[in-house]
């Protein structure tokens, strides 16, 4: 059976940056769902953008989209501003475009995912930033994905 629709062949990498993790998410190669991927260490700022640049070509990475956690108010506080001062030197790292997207409390919905679903302290400690990404991510994915409603599948 013959269709017309538009498949889209992109992937989006979704970052949930802190102070000594980053939390990876990749989507699927449509950018329809974000899967989580792996935690990689902050720092060294080069290593991890080392790192991010081989996720990107690994995967074949088209956007980046790292969570920027804006205060309940929806105001820019210290965190957020770091968080954009990451995503300027990660832009000019990779040479590639970074969007910023409210993360407000998907840390928050992480936790409270893994508790829901049973896992214990210590493994919801060892994979809350990749999961907190991928929330990052389907939010962004689903956000764009409405932005743009003649392009739905």
């Amino acid at each position: 059976m013959e269709h017309s629709e538009k498949t889209y062949q992109r992937r989006v990498l979704g970052l949930d940056v802190g102070g000594r993790r980053i939390g990876v998410a990749i989507s699927d190669s449509n950018g329809s769902f974000a899967i989580p991927h792996s935690t990689i260490k902050a720092e060294p700022r080069a290593q991890a953008f080392a790192q991010i640049a081989d996720l990107m070509r690994q995967y074949d990475v088209a956007e980046i989209v790292v969570g920027l956690p804006l205060t309940l108010h929806g105001e820019i506080g210290p965190q957020a501003k770091w968080i954009q001062t990451f995503a300027t030197e990660l832009e000019a790292a990779l040479e590639q475009k970074v969007h910023l997207y409210d993360e407000r409390l998907t840390s928050v919905a992480a936790e409270h995912m893994m508790r829901n679903l049973g896992l214990k302290a210590g493994k919801r400690k060892a994979h809350i930033d990749e999961i907190a990404a991928s929330i990052i991510l389907q939010d962004y994915l689903d956000f764009t994905r409405n932005q743009h409603p003649d392009d739905k599948k």
